[in-house]
């Protein structure tokens, strides 16, 4: 056995992941996944220490601090284990395996995640958080048994692998059409649900905590849309009312927090990612477009210029912001009442105390207050005035870190709400943003003809992309083509597409995706997860992709109304028993029992008023397309009429007569203008 002195030290410095550069100055002998690090167990005959974080989460850096940082640990881990740090956001697919590893030996999953593996990568014992003497004594106990019962860990590893690959092939299955009673039924499913007192929705007998329900409010406003359900809108209302009037909302500067850990909104944990907002973006302009709620239109522009302001960078859209500041949670964005009335004198400050719910008990901790803006302000210019001044006060502050690096899959969430909320709330700001954003990705994403997932700084990793990472950049570039006519977008999302369809789609059971390529790194399993989380599936975004590119290609275009229905097909399973899981599923399925929709507007240029109605009028998930004859497979043969422009509204394959006014159109598609 060679000792770990005989190689190099930590070797994080050169990562493309700032979570792992976070630690490149640990005393732990980190290494990156790879080959070599794998190599270098087998060598030794050591286990592996694998930890797996991200760079927003609040308790990585304190295991990081109390443990990571301390020389005792440090000894111990580098001579009994080759430690290998993960990011969770680069390598989701490694994220995925482990995870359910934790998951099935303690009955609950979490980061930092803690496991110790086999050199050939199988685990064998798995947890979450470890304080500092509780991992001193797991690393002696868990270093002796690997010396003195190696055959007892060559045992449990391999039951461990076993069940990990027979819980991925026992995943929900089945084959039936999804149609409106599937979608009716998951609906009333999950209105049961909901915590109408506080909006939302929670798996605990506390209520606590709280998830932003994206993908199910998404999918309630296009249930609302077929159905005019006033419950499905009610649910939505609710909850995004609480949420946006919460501290899980930031209510300075636009943007929302990952979750709140009470049952009401009130305390968020701080860390703020791209993909909540996105979807969330996406989520607030659609409630906007259909009902013109005030606080809606505002959330969403407040949204929209939080991700253009903060988490922008050279065009691309950055991961997150921390939940801490100098190792302290929410120290940025909390406040007492003396700060307000230091800040804004004493009659504003005691006025502004009210309005955000600041007293001198506190909400958050040591007297502190996180701010909720629990009704509208008296005085709106005396509000602005006081959010103003706050703002350039909580700027002087010292501020969360932000995590640099760019995932392809929450840029195309990001390019695609940006360019509906443009189309929403009358912003072309907003779509060029978007294009901005789709350009650069491909430029520097592309390598080779193949999608890599991540890149810092203008450098792009070397993880391959995974099936979300596909799917999302497809329907976002597929968004870009309606919204532009320009084919390069459409040609740039079937080549996605394709690439999905050859190294995703099981060759033996139609319907089913694996989320890493045939081509890609072999695991102790191949993830598989249908389900929706935090992020929709890869599956459900190829389904929505899928989806939208049969009504845009003109070649494949059969190819891929097959692959959505079969995807679709086999998520009925889900929506029948898990519909809170399946949530951007039920938005796909609510959009394909209503066609899906597609309205192409013939017309001469982009400034077109019927094309912009159809674009205001148009349900969520449907195809809208403008321009002349044969500019786009929806138009060919579909003429403008006397002149004018003209909207033909189709369902699946059968078109209605065309309409030549807004008015018309609003009664072809069964609402009010």
């Amino acid at each position: 056995m060679s000792s770990p002195a005989d190689g190099p030290g930590n070797l994080l410095a050169d990562a493309t992941s700032p979570y792992l550069r976070q630690h490149a100055d640990n005393p732990v002998h980190w290494r990156q996944w790879g080959a070599d690090a794998l190599a270098e167990a087998a060598a030794r005959d050591v286990p592996i220490l694998l930890s797996i974080g991200y760079a927003a989460c609040h308790w990585c850096h304190v295991m990081a601090h109390e443990s990571f940082s301390d020389d005792e640990v440090a000894a111990a881990a580098n001579r009994d284990f080759v430690c290998i740090k993960v990011d969770r956001e680069e390598r989701p697919d490694l994220d995925a395996v482990y995870m359910s590893a934790t998951v099935a030996l303690t009955g609950q999953g979490g980061w930092p995640m803690t496991c110790f593996l086999t050199p050939d990568g199988r685990p064998f014992f798995c947890g979450t958080y470890y304080p500092k003497v509780s991992f001193l004594q797991l690393l002696a106990a868990v270093s002796e048994t690997w010396r003195t019962r190696r055959d007892e860990v060559e045992q449990t590893s391999d039951h461990i692998a076993t069940e990990l690959r027979s819980m991925a092939t026992g995943l929900p299955r089945g084959s039936r059409t999804v149609d409106s009673a599937v979608c009716d039924d998951a609906v009333a499913a999950v209105l049961r649900d909901e915590d109408v007192a506080r909006g939302g929705f929670s798996n605990s007998p506390s209520g606590a905590p709280k998830f932003p329900p994206s993908a199910l409010l998404e999918a309630l406003l296009r249930h609302h849309e077929r159905t005019a359900s006033p419950e499905a809108l009610a649910t939505v209302e609710r909850t995004c009312t609480a949420m946006a009037r919460g501290g899980i909302y930031d209510q300075l500067a636009g943007g929302f927090a990952r979750y709140s850990v009470d049952s009401s909104w009130v305390v968020p944990h701080f860390e703020k990612m791209l993909y909540d907002n996105a979807q969330l973006l996406r989520v607030y302009a659609h409630w906007a477009r259909r009902t013109a709620d005030p606080s809606a239109r505002r959330i969403a522009d407040e949204t929209a210029r939080f991700l253009l302001d903060d988490l922008r960078r050279d065009a691309l859209f950055v991961s997150s912001l921390d939940a801490d500041t100098e190792g302290v949670e929410g120290l940025t964005y909390v406040w007492t009442p003396d700060q307000l009335r230091r800040v804004l004198g004493e009659d504003d400050g005691r006025w502004a105390a009210a309005v955000f719910e600041v007293t001198s008990d506190g909400t958050f901790e040591d007297g502190q207050s996180v701010l909720q803006l629990l009704r509208d302000p008296d005085d709106p210019e005396r509000f602005e005035r006081v959010r103003i001044a706050l703002r350039a006060e909580r700027r002087a502050r010292p501020q969360p870190a932000r995590d640099d690096k760019v995932i392809a899959a929450w840029n195309g969430l990001a390019i695609t709400a940006l360019a509906e909320a443009a189309f929403a709330l009358g912003r072309p700001e907003y779509f060029s943003a978007a294009v901005d954003c789709a350009q650069a990705l491909l430029d520097l994403h592309i390598v080779d003809g193949r999608l890599r997932r991540s890149s810092l700084g203008g450098v792009v990793g070397d993880g391959a992309a995974i099936l979300e990472d596909h799917t999302a950049l497809a329907t976002a570039l597929l968004t870009l083509h309606q919204g532009t006519g320009e084919r390069r977008w459409l040609d740039a999302a079937t080549r996605l597409l394709d690439l999905a369809l050859d190294h995703f789609a099981d060759p033996d059971e139609p319907g089913r995706w694996y989320d890493v390529a045939d081509d890609a790194e072999r695991l102790v399993v191949r993830p598989s997860d249908p389900m929706d989380g935090a992020t929709p599936s890869g599956a459900s975004l190829v389904a929505e992709a899928l989806q939208v590119a049969a009504h845009l290609a003109d070649d494949g275009a059969d190819r891929y109304a097959a692959a959505a229905d079969a995807a679709l097909s086999s998520a009925a399973v889900l929506l029948e028993r898990a519909p809170r899981s399946a949530g951007h599923w039920l938005a796909v399925a609510e959009a394909a029992v209503r066609g899906p929709i597609q309205i192409a507007v013939a017309c001469e240029g982009p400034d077109s008023a019927l094309l912009a109605a159809a674009r205001a009028l148009a349900p969520g998930g449907a195809v809208v397309i403008g321009g002349v004859t044969d500019s786009s497979a929806l138009l060919r043969d579909r003429p403008r009429v006397r002149g004018a422009d003209a909207a033909y509204v189709c369902r699946g394959r059968a078109c209605d007569l065309p309409v030549t006014t807004a008015g018309e159109l609003a009664a072809a598609l069964g609402c009010s203008v």
